[in-house]
């Protein structure tokens, strides 16, 4: 098992936490711009309009900065689903399933270049769901919105539902972003919660799927 670089330590005021959020936006750009390899603590600490010193109070190395984007992305992923969970949509389990849908590809392809060098060349710095608050955070949340809809679920054990229903959601939205398919953004949405509602609602011995 490969141990994720760690942030020298944890920004605890207001000044800090911005500092790192700023160094932070400038490696996701520099990185989407340059590669891993063309990127130094350097040019991020240049973008980012501070003194190298500054950033080595907080990471180490490049590697601690990929490790920082992937928990990043998971606190974003985490405040999307949020987000969208509280807003009004379609009073159904396909509305709310959809807007989700929706929302993490809108999310995911802010910065499509830098998630394809994240989720290719170095998955093994995303902490795994089990150690990752975020990740934890959304589960629960989605767990949540298919307890509510109970009734209309027909996979009996609903923690299992939610672990599939976010692999499918996490996988397809990847794919879309990273291989860059060429459809229709509005059919990729329509075919990944379509894939997510026949899981919940199909019926083996009726054939009978979910109607919006």
């Amino acid at each position: 098992m490969v141990d994720i670089p760690q942030p020298r330590k944890a920004p605890r005021q207001a000044r800090s936490r911005a500092t790192v959020e700023v160094i932070l936006e400038a490696t996701a750009r520099v990185f989407s711009e340059h590669g891993y390899a063309g990127t130094n603590t350097n040019l991020i600490a240049e973008k980012a309009g501070i003194s190298i010193g500054s950033l080595y109070q907080y990471f180490k190395n490049k590697d601690s900065l990929i490790a920082a984007l992937h928990q990043r992305h998971a606190e974003q992923v985490q405040q999307t689903v949020e987000d969208v969970l509280a807003k009004p949509v379609t009073p159904t389990l396909a509305g709310h399933i959809h807007a989700m849908v929706q929302a993490l590809l809108a999310a995911h392809l802010l910065e499509p270049d830098l998630h394809k060098m994240l989720e290719l060349q170095f998955p093994y710095f995303d902490a795994p769901q089990s150690e990752n608050e975020a990740d934890q955070g959304i589960f629960k949340r989605v767990r949540a919105l298919l307890q509510d809809w109970r009734s209309d679920i027909v996979p009996p054990n609903l923690d299992l539902a939610t672990w599939v229903v976010l692999q499918i959601m996490e996988s397809m939205v990847h794919a879309a972003v990273i291989e860059a398919p060429g459809f229709d953004m509005a059919d990729i949405e329509a075919s990944i919660t379509d894939a997510v509602m026949g899981y919940l609602t199909y019926k083996p011995n009726t054939g009978i799927m979910y109607s919006i």
